[in-house]
């Protein structure tokens, strides 16, 4: 990747996380990251093309921290516990505006649109790589356990933006924790 596309893109992925998606321009882009409007124009051929390259950083970001996990934890339930705790050290950072992937289907909710679908592969992978983590447990629903997971995810990312994450992320810990536990007695 060359210098110019690494600050363009790093510039662009502030901004839209801090401001939003459509609150932030090209031109803004581009005085902040110091290119030309044709250097953007060369890596990016639209402020869409732009965007999606926000959100797969953002995706790449997250398989390689569930991978490292995976890398450092043999127990399956610590694992999970591993993801969870990383998710929770997310909204508990300076400047945590929520889900990079729920603000932009926010803003561009159509299915169709190119954006709205890079979204979608984010979540389904996330989902699947979690659900695979559940059934590593081998116990029974991992189907289930996952989709109860990213659910229990969302509402943290959702709510550890607009109030004290702490608690936010006390309970979302707690909520996982439980889950497990339930998922524990099911193995009967």
């Amino acid at each position: 990747m060359s210098e110019a596309r690494d600050r363009l893109l790093s510039t662009a992925s502030r901004l839209f996380y801090l401001e939003g998606l459509h609150a932030v321009g090209v031109d803004r882009v581009i005085a902040e990251a110091q290119v030309t409007r044709a250097t953007l124009y060369r890596h990016f051929r639209s402020k869409d093309d732009l965007v999606v390259a926000y959100l797969t950083q953002a995706d790449e970001a997250i398989r390689a921290r569930v991978d490292a996990a995976r890398a450092e934890k043999a127990d399956p339930d610590d694992l999970i516990r591993a993801v969870g705790r990383s998710i929770a050290a997310d909204i508990e950072s300076e400047g945590f505006r929520g889900c990079a992937f729920l603000n932009a289907a926010a803003e561009y909710p159509d299915p169709a649109h190119v954006v709205h679908r890079a979204v979608l592969v984010h979540r389904e992978w996330f989902l699947a790589a979690i659900t695979d983590l559940f059934a590593e447990t081998g116990k029974p629903d991992a189907e289930a356990a996952g989709r109860h997971f990213v659910m229990l995810r969302d509402g943290a990312m959702a709510a550890g933006c607009l109030t004290d994450p702490a608690p936010v992320c006390q309970t979302f810990l707690r909520g996982l924790e439980g889950l497990l536990t339930y998922r524990s007695s099911l193995a009967g």
